[in-house]
């Protein structure tokens, strides 16, 4: 954070050789006052070769050069709508401020996709049974794909979108999930619980610390997605839901000619027809206080708490996901995501070659 921050006293000149210094990365300077750190602006090299065609010389203060419209995140939480509209501006580097106008963090839009403000429960309990002999002395969240384990391209997503308070609820093979993460994934320490008998495919979300307020994701750990989890994380928000299902589209087509009846009378028939349906995907947004609901101990599925919901009047909506979900239940599911997962590696680097 500290290259990106230059004192209002400081000159053009010495302005010129820090952004030098950045050179490769984002060149953009925060101007701030010596005697409190207040933010007054920033400078980047165009704004310096404007103010020296203004017959601003090298000598004279950044002060001069700085642009004082500058963006920022005001005190307290980051707001994604805030964070995403600057990103359609085209900002890379937007302060964080204090009280003060001072900078506590700089969040760099390069790197992170967004800031949203939730924690996270991935369940990692089952068994994997439909992929032995591979699960037999591996959880099926550590086999890897490409190289990586399955789990942790779930938790580099997370990360992406700023989620920090990541929790893996285990049971099978417990102690090597919580042996990979005694090591950080993306900068983040993921903690671990145990269901100690089997809680059902959310039962364990009661042995984390849900706070009152707010919001959980909540999803399977076996699965690759390219879910939008900021706009699935906004729409949520909007609709003031208690809980948002990612969806996935689901095609039923029959292979006969289906008739249409009243009684016994045919009113007509349609050729193979094809019926289209929202599937869960096993990604959740829950609001805290839904969570706090489940019992600490016995089987609650998702499917269970879900209709418990909307049976006490509780808002329930849906995401349809427009991307990437693979659910990595079969060997068949298996060599599809490693696949997929070379596509994409070998994309990056057409893209960006070493």
């Amino acid at each position: 954070m500290k290259q990106h921050i230059i004192s209002a006293t400081a000159t053009l000149r010495e302005a010129l050789e820090r952004l030098n210094d950045l050179s490769g990365g984002t060149m953009t300077l925060f101007v701030t006052l010596p005697e409190n750190g207040a933010v007054q602006g920033t400078v980047t090299d165009g704004d310096i070769r404007r103010a020296l065609l203004r017959g601003v010389g090298l000598e004279d203060s950044v002060t001069e050069a700085m642009h004082r419209g500058f963006k920022s995140f005001p005190p307290g939480t980051v707001d994604p709508e805030l964070l995403r509209e600057y990103r359609r501006q085209g900002i890379v580097l937007v302060p964080h401020l204090d009280a003060e106008g001072r900078i506590s963090t700089i969040v760099d839009l390069t790197s992170l996709r967004s800031i949203l403000p939730l924690r996270a429960v991935l369940m990692a309990g089952g068994k994997g049974e439909r992929l032995r002999p591979a699960t037999l002395e591996t959880p099926k969240p550590l086999l890897t794909i490409d190289g990586k384990a399955i789990i942790d391209y779930n938790v580099e997503l997370l990360a992406s979108v700023g989620v920090k308070d990541i929790t893996v609820a285990t049971r099978y093979l417990s102690e090597k999930i919580v042996d990979h993460f005694r090591q950080p994934v993306a900068g983040i320490m993921v903690n671990c619980v145990k269901e100690d008998e089997p809680m059902g495919t959310i039962g364990a979300v009661a042995l984390t610390d849900t706070p009152a307020e707010g919001d959980t994701i909540v999803m399977n750990s076996d699965l690759l997605t390219t879910i939008d989890f900021e706009e699935m994380y906004l729409r949520h928000k909007r609709q003031k839901a208690d809980i948002t299902i990612a969806a996935i589209p689901y095609t039923v087509s029959v292979p006969y000619a289906i008739l249409s009846t009243e009684g016994r009378q045919v009113l007509g028939l349609e050729e193979k027809p094809a019926y289209s349906y929202f599937a869960n995907a096993g990604i959740y947004i829950f609001s805290n206080a839904v969570l706090r609901t489940l019992p600490s101990s016995g089987v609650t599925d998702a499917t269970t708490l879900i209709q418990q919901t909307i049976e006490r009047g509780g808002n329930v909506t849906y995401f349809p996901i427009n991307g990437t979900w693979i659910d990595v239940g079969t060997p068949a599911d298996f060599r599809h995501a490693e696949e997929l997962m070379r596509h994409h590696r070998n994309l990056r680097n057409v893209h960006h070659p070493e």
